[in-house]
């Protein structure tokens, strides 16, 4: 069958092989099993994936083994939308490449540009980077293609959502033609869509999308709540469900930053902390540690950690503001369900009368319907429905 294929049936050297035994990979995950055979032709490749799924060995393990160790220049150019991203996919790359002597050069803002400039000068064989710092090592000449040969984009659609279009194709438009382009992406946006068919050669298609895994691993649900009663209704599924760890979404960096406050008067605990776009790198990464370390239970974010950031202990997510794109919501709820093969993850989301039409085209967007998740006696929603929904009520979770 498919799915019982091992690593020694992907077609990877044996020294690769060594080295995944080395570190107790045991069995390829599906983009892994999907996405590997195809980018060891040498064929462009698209694949469809969420993050936490395994695709960073799933293109990186064909790029070790293509790269001449021994020829110091730029074979392999992976391109990520964060710094944070970037710093996994690099730790994750050198662990791959175990003892092996090929260089890496990590190339993100936020960091010292001499570090970056000091590791390509010594001969870094992959550069991984976001592409605002990539493109300005290539204007300041310490970065140079002439020899790549694969050029990969991870999260491209979020890539493009925060507005990296003309970089990325600055910076591909500077590669060889001939070279190798892995392209994975959460969702096929349009945007995605074109850029694939300007700068890649009849691509294969590797489809582990997101929103298929969704409806197997995570177990959605709506609320209808009025806007002055979201509050209250937050408190109360909290204590319902006593999550593990938990991320309530807002749409805006004030709406995190006043439910922030709420929480820290209430609490007083360092269990609990804020995080958009304003806030400085620095305690972006800290929270991040503290998330990733399980210190940390209660995240309030905006969809700035909506992608490319790969958490295993989430339990929960609440859309206390539903998302305005159905994609985001895609890349909102992707952040649980990843416990256990046995222990799916929950998400809720808050809809207001007004914003039924959004959900709808969520459900449409994921080709699921949410039930109703409703907290027995609690007053959510004080209007007369006109629409009745599938219910199902429940108290919490069994721990």
């Amino acid at each position: 069958m498919e799915s019982s294929k091992s690593f020694q049936d992907l077609g990877l050297q044996k020294r690769t092989l060594r080295r995944l035994a080395e570190i107790g990979y045991e069995s390829p995950s599906p983009i892994q099993r999907e996405f590997i055979p195809v980018a060891l032709t040498g064929k462009d490749c698209i694949g469809q994936a969420r993050t936490g799924t395994g695709k960073t060995a799933a293109f990186m393990l064909p790029s070790l083994e293509l790269v001449d160790s021994a020829d110091r220049v730029v074979q392999v150019l992976v391109l990520a939308p964060t710094r944070e991203l970037s710093e996994q996919v690099h730790a994750e790359s050198r662990r791959l490449a175990g003892d092996s002597r090929i260089r890496f050069a990590l190339c993100v803002g936020g960091r010292p540009m001499g570090q970056q400039i000091d590791d390509l000068q010594a001969g870094a064989q992959i550069v991984i980077g976001t592409p605002g710092r990539v493109q300005d090592l290539m204007k300041r000449g310490h970065l140079r293609f002439d020899d790549l040969e694969i050029v990969v984009l991870d999260e491209a659609d979020r890539m493009l959502d925060i507005g990296f279009r003309p970089d990325i194709e600055r910076i591909l438009r500077a590669c060889p033609k001939d070279r190798q382009t892995l392209l994975l992406s959460a969702t096929m946006a349009p945007e995605v869509v074109r850029l694939a068919n300007r700068y890649m050669e009849s691509p294969a298609s590797v489809d582990l999308s997101e929103d298929r895994v969704m409806v197997e691993t995570i177990e959605q649900f709506y609320v209808t709540v009025d806007e002055d009663r979201k509050l209250p209704l937050l408190l109360r599924i909290l204590a319902l469900e006593k999550p593990r760890q938990v991320i309530v979404f807002t749409r805006t960096k004030r709406g995190a930053d006043k439910l922030f406050e709420v929480f820290s008067r209430r609490l007083k605990s360092d269990r609990v902390a804020c995080m958009h776009g304003d806030l400085p790198q620095r305690k972006r990464d800290r929270v991040i540690r503290s998330l990733r370390s399980g210190q940390l239970r209660l995240l309030i974010a905006t969809d700035v950690v909506g992608r490319g950031i790969d958490i295993s202990g989430i339990s929960h997510i609440i859309n206390y503001d539903i998302p305005e794109y159905c994609d985001d919501y895609v890349h909102r709820v992707g952040r649980t369900g990843r416990l256990s093969s046995d222990e799916n993850g929950r998400a809720v989301t808050f809809v207001t009368v007004a914003q039924g039409g959004e959900l709808t085209n969520i459900e449409k967007r994921i080709n699921d319907v949410l039930p109703q998740y409703v907290v027995e006696g609690f007053e959510a929603f004080r209007q007369k429905k006109r629409e009745q929904r599938s219910v199902r009520r429940f108290g919490p979770q069994n721990s």
